[in-house]
């Protein structure tokens, strides 16, 4: 348990952070999960406009620091290479 006021400060701090980051994760896999329920359809024009949709938000989890920088540009590369394949 934290005992000076600096560490119960830090530990607020990270339940803040936490959730924040959390949440941002979250929605970072829903807009992985839509490009992969396209993917599963078949529908390469849904399957290119949903990863359109989310490649930007992937880029924001690198900048807010819930993914490193090469974890994102892998994840966006697979991706795309699955959507250009569906041709």
């Amino acid at each position: 348990m934290a005992n000076s006021p600096q560490a119960k400060k830090r530990a607020r701090q990270n339940e803040k952070r936490f959730a924040v980051n959390k949440a941002r994760r979250s929605r970072i896999r829903t807009y992985l999960r839509k490009v992969e329920e396209a993917l599963e359809s078949g529908d390469k024009a849904a399957a290119t406009e949903a990863l359109r949709a989310a490649q930007p938000e992937i880029m924001r989890g690198v900048t807010k620091g819930v993914y490193h920088k090469n974890t994102a540009s892998r994840k966006v590369s697979r991706l795309a290479a699955r959507v250009k394949a569906l041709g």
